[in-house]
């Protein structure tokens, strides 16, 4: 922080989740905030911010912002509250928590995201309280477990390239991302490498802003990315586009995944993917002959019933052509693993405190069912209280007719920590104001880059909010828990969570990031970290990898897809994030109203057209919105943009209503872009 006769800067970071992570500088007057930039000295934000968080102060004294603790006094749903102090809800959902702990313990769910990836105010002192109660489990799925645990089954942890080093690449493949939205700052780097020459070749189901400028955008349908790296594996065995030296020496159980690919020509490969063979065969020429080439490879692709197994195998293509040998070629899917030598989670996060016991998971994914389910042997006891924090889940939720109706339960207690009244903390019995990044301490590692980030409070918390950890850490007190790590301040728990002797936090103070020590090119003579230092095509229990099939397709249920003859996916829409920032009017202003994207000749065989209200629907449920007739869609796709909340729907609903609560072949996550409907007029 830096302080003058006038005004303050303070040192921050942005809190939500994305690859960037961006270190901010925010300015304060007379305890105001009256600006947010980018730092311009670190090297991936280097001053830019995306337009979300650029506006994040407009966020914070946003009119609509719950500034008091309040209590439901109308029917589940309604969002009809009243002020209520503190000490008084602090004593009713202590009580309430208590009786049921009683009975079971694991009645009692915590339900969270990342609606902050900050340690301190993700989970820290939540985690101390939840584990000091018995409480159940949550398995954290919904938005990245099937693609991470598939670069863990292959790699050993998830890591990757250094995202700087893609503006030294002569081939980038932006692998179901679009970085212009969800990936700004990776953009620039590709960007960078474009003007020097460099190859962008984009493969995604819609023609994202991203495509757009590329200089190739291959449209395969959902779910058929696994078949593509199988179709690009079997031209550079074919071709001997390979560096047989690296796969000797670094692959594991390399004959097994070359019979597999040559399962796979072009021929197959088009019918499967809705591609040209030539399409393939000129991808796989440019990826076996351009070095370095390198992969970003982002969550899109793997939310489908084979997304883990589909992660697997283009992890392993630049380990075939030797990409790995530079610094600027491999693949950047999460570089979250490179921060498992700083972090301290079992400080922050005291899993000591369950004292031998092993409560249920529950996964976050099939919330919807689990809420409705009655106690069990198998189950374990009926859900009785639900504490949501850092995330919407009747909004974000797939299948949300479901969860609607778990949440609208009478004899489920629901506390909501959050900023507004969410379509979530309209069902709750107490919502509990949180404060913003601009209110609290937090520390950030990322899972796009290599730095680790500090956030100090720039300001005082707006009214009565609270920051989450000083939320759970009241909690604990009136629920008698007294073991001294429920009396950390929220500056303790920043400075424990990293390993002894890894960041020195009075120099991650100053400067505000610190880079970690990542070689420049950390596999060019293997050393992956696995058990054996090598790349793992069929690691135990997992066999070799795969072309899965949707859940929802015609390959798998025929009957369904003569019903149900669209695709649909529902990526994020461009100035949302997940569902943060919707209830920003001057983002909801540029994003303009709920949309589906369909393709003119979908568009034209159902009599519909651009600004028209239409239906999708399907045996889940019926989602009305505008429709937009556009080339961004490809044949027999649909593109229902979200996350929008529920309440500013046309009819109190979202893309959610449609989606399902099957999961993924590995990892327990959520298939969301594996959805089959139809779409009619009105």
């Amino acid at each position: 922080m830096t302080t003058t006769a006038d005004a303050r800067m303070v040192r921050g970071a942005c809190p939500h989740d994305c690859p960037d992570t961006c270190a901010l500088q925010i300015s304060v007057q007379d305890g105001r905030v009256t600006r947010i930039v980018g730092d311009a000295e670190h090297p991936t934000t280097h001053g830019a911010l995306c337009t979300k968080v650029s506006r994040y102060a407009e966020r914070s004294y946003h009119p609509e912002r719950v500034l008091q603790p309040l209590r439901r006094i109308g029917p589940k749903g309604s969002g009809q509250f009243e002020p209520i102090s503190w000490d008084a809800a602090l004593d009713l959902v202590a009580t309430r928590l208590q009786a049921i702990a009683a009975q079971d313990p694991q009645a009692v769910l915590p339900y969270s995201y990342a609606g902050t990836m900050g340690l301190v105010q993700g989970e820290s002192m939540s985690a101390r309280f939840f584990h000091r109660l018995g409480a159940s489990r949550l398995d954290r799925t919904i938005c990245s477990a099937a693609g991470g645990d598939g670069l863990v089954a292959t790699y050993g942890a998830k890591v990757g390239m250094r995202v700087e080093h893609f503006a030294e690449a002569r081939l980038i493949l932006i692998w179901g991302s679009n970085s212009i939205t969800s990936n700004l700052h990776f953009w620039t780097f590709a960007q960078q490498a474009k003007r020097a020459g460099a190859r962008l070749v984009c493969i995604d189901p819609r023609r994202t802003e991203t495509a757009e400028k590329c200089h190739q955008h291959i449209a395969l349908r959902p779910g058929t990315d696994a078949a593509l790296a199988l179709g690009l594996m079997h031209e550079l065995i074919r071709n001997d586009w390979l560096d047989h030296d690296y796969i000797e020496r670094h692959v594991e159980g390399w004959p097994a995944l070359r019979d597999r690919a040559l399962q796979w020509p072009p021929e197959r490969v088009a019918a499967t993917c809705g591609i040209t063979a030539d399409e393939l065969r000129q991808l796989a020429r440019d990826y076996g002959n351009t070095r370095p080439a390198a992969i970003r490879l982002n969550y899109g692709m793997q939310r489908v019933h084979g997304g883990g197994n589909a992660v697997r195998l283009v992890a392993l293509l630049p380990c075939l052509v030797g990409a790995w040998r530079h610094r600027a070629g491999g693949l950047l899917l999460s570089s979250s693993g490179w921060f498992r030598s700083v972090r301290n989670d079992a400080a922050l996060q005291r899993p000591d405190l369950l004292a031998g016991r092993n409560p249920r998971t529950i996964n976050m994914v099939t919330i919807g069912d689990d809420l409705q389910r009655e106690g069990s042997p198998d189950f374990g006891p009926r859900i009785q209280a639900l504490v949501v924090y850092n995330s919407n889940p009747v909004a974000v939720a797939p299948d949300s007719r479901q969860v609607v109706k778990g949440f609208a339960r009478e004899d489920l207690f629901t506390v909501v920590l959050e900023h507004f009244l969410t379509d979530t903390a309209d069902h709750a019995d107490i919502v509990l104001p949180a404060t913003t990044q601009l209110e609290h301490w937090d520390v950030h590692t990322t899972y796009g880059h290599t730095y680790v980030m500090v956030n100090e409070p720039a300001i005082a918390p707006l009214g009565q909010a609270r920051s989450n950890a000083a939320i759970f850490r009241a909690l604990a007190s009136r629920m008698g828990f007294d073991e001294p790590c429920f009396g950390d301040s929220d500056e303790t728990l920043a400075r424990m969570a990293f390993k002894p002797g890894a960041v020195d936090f009075d120099r991650l103070r100053a400067q505000g990031w610190i880079k970690l020590a990542v070689a420049d090119a950390p596999f060019a003579e293997g050393g992956f970290p696995t058990a054996s230092g090598k790349v793992l095509v069929d690691p135990p229990g997992l066999g070799v990898p795969d072309h899965v099939p949707n859940h929802e397709c015609a390959e798998t249920d025929p009957a369904l897809a003569a019903r149900y003859p669209l695709a649909m996916i529902s990526p994020p829409a461009r100035h949302f994030l997940n569902s943060s920032f919707v209830n920003v009017k001057s983002l909801r202003a540029i994003e303009g109203e709920p949309l589906v994207e369909i393709h003119p000749d979908d568009a034209a065989a159902r009599g519909i057209s651009s600004g028209q209200v239409v239906t999708i629907f399907n045996d889940r449920g019926r989602y009305r919105c505008k429709a937009e007739v556009s080339e961004r869609a490809r044949p027999g796709v649909v593109n229902g943009l979200g996350v929008w909340w529920r309440k500013f729907g046309l009819d109190g609903r979202n893309v959610n209503e449609l989606t399902h609560q099957r999961l993924t072949d590995i990892g327990h996550a959520p298939s969301f872009y594996d959805c089959l409907v139809e779409v009619g007029p009105g």
